[in-house]
């Protein structure tokens, strides 16, 4: 089994640690400090010359933030597991929407602790220890080509002269032994520098926890709004379509009773058929948006129905008070769906139905006698409607063995609104 190295700490843990990439991952990742550091320590500097009240402090603050983005980006020179960004995304558009969410939020008062301790400490102690652990080393190795380009004495880095070449490359290969040497304490150093990033910048599994809620109310509004619009067209069509469907039916009909025997009846007989074919179509069409049955009785009733139009017979327990309309959307349509399904690709000749509800939990099963192998991923439409249920925080199980019986169980937490 081949084990994913993330970062210098599990690098070192294993064996060949000097034959991999992480020293050089864990060096590059604390020289390339000074690229930020730097530049935050003069922008520290220079706002600091304003008043810090009125304009510097809020300018370092929004600057926190702008220097923790590219700090979690370089956190993958040195750890490759991702370090997302903790603030959330306004509810409004515009500036003041965004500064007002930002100067709220925890996160943004962590990356500017974080920005005073890199521009003031950190990016120089990355620097002094890079420094000493290849630059010493490298310092030592290059004694030959001192000596070399003097031609009668070097002094290795600034301090031990030597006048001879087997001095020179003693002191060159104690380099080399310093250099293995100082590259384990190096990348611990920047395993730590790694996790201090991560704790300050990363989010914490409060933020975490506050994001995923904010998207599942986000699907919720979501599907409420579809399942709206659902109902719109389904009115829309009704009330308007339908309506002037059925007027035309009617005129054709009455045209063509009056008109004498010979090709215009025909041809208004023909087209009396072709609207009636036209309005049963429109009819079906209105009732798979959002059967007017399900609004007006309740998911009994609309799975009733259901049963009743299933072309495999249906056996149905249906003991259901009326429930959130949400709901009982999402659970019609997952039915539905199910006795298409069995119609279509399993062979069935029974279908069994049962719903219920208690503990605060609607459960519906459909199970049918058919060939099985039935899975989500196969194109049957299941997907989609578990990832609504799953916005209830409900559950779509297939159970769907080769041959059969194929078991699909729908489960939501609810509350019944009458009994």
């Amino acid at each position: 089994m081949t084990v994913v190295v993330r970062n210098p700490w599990q690098a070192l843990a294993r064996g060949g640690f000097l034959r991999g990439v992480w020293p050089w991952r864990s060096a590059g990742y604390l020289a390339s400090s000074v690229l930020t550091g730097l530049p935050a320590l003069v922008a520290l500097v220079v706002l600091a010359g304003f008043s810090l009240v009125l304009v510097g402090l809020p300018l370092l603050v929004l600057g926190g933030v702008s220097l923790a983005a590219v700090e979690r980006r370089r956190l993958a020179m040195a750890d490759d597991e991702p370090a997302p960004s903790p603030h959330r995304t306004p509810a409004e558009p515009g500036l003041a929407a965004w500064l007002r969410l930002r100067l709220a939020e925890q996160a943004t008062w962590r990356e500017f602790a974080y920005g005073l301790l890199h521009a003031l400490v950190l990016w120089p102690l990355d620097l002094l220890a890079v420094g000493v652990a290849i630059g010493l080393p490298l310092g030592m190795a290059a004694a030959p080509l001192q000596l070399a380009l003097d031609g009668h004495e070097a002094r290795v880095v600034k301090t031990v002269l030597v006048t001879g070449y087997p001095q020179a490359f003693a002191a060159a290969a104690a380099g080399a032994v310093l250099l293995a040497v100082l590259l384990y304490p190096l990348a611990a150093l920047a395993g730590a520098r790694a996790q201090l990033t991560r704790l300050l910048l990363a989010p914490r599994e409060g933020e975490l926890r506050d994001r995923l809620t904010e998207v599942t109310r986000s699907r919720a509004r979501l599907v409420a709004a579809f399942e709206a619009e659902r109902r719109r067209i389904e009115r829309d069509l009704h009330d308007g379509a339908q309506q002037r469907l059925v007027a035309l039916t009617m005129t054709l009909g009455l045209a063509r009773l009056d008109a004498p025997a010979g090709p215009q009846a025909d041809r208004l007989e023909a087209a009396h058929g072709e609207a009636g074919r036209v309005l049963t179509e429109l009819r079906e069409l209105i009732h798979g948006i959002h059967p007017q049955v399900l609004s007006d009785y309740g998911l009994g009733a609309a799975l009733a129905d259901a049963a009743d139009r299933s072309p495999v017979p249906v056996e149905a327990d249906l003991r259901l008070p009326r429930l959130d309309r949400s709901v009982e959307t999402a659970a019609y349509f997952a039915v539905n769906e199910a006795l298409a399904n069995a119609a279509k690709h399993s062979g069935a000749d029974r279908i069994r139905l049962d719903a219920r509800y208690g503990d605060g939990l609607l459960v519906i099963e459909v199970r049918d006698d058919g060939r099985g192998g039935a899975a989500a991923d196969k194109g049957t439409g299941l997907t989609g409607l578990a990832d609504r249920l799953a916005v209830l925080d409900g559950t779509l199980t297939i159970t769907s063995p080769t041959g059969g019986p194929t078991s699909l169980r729908v489960e939501i937490p609810c509350r019944a609104l009458c009994g």
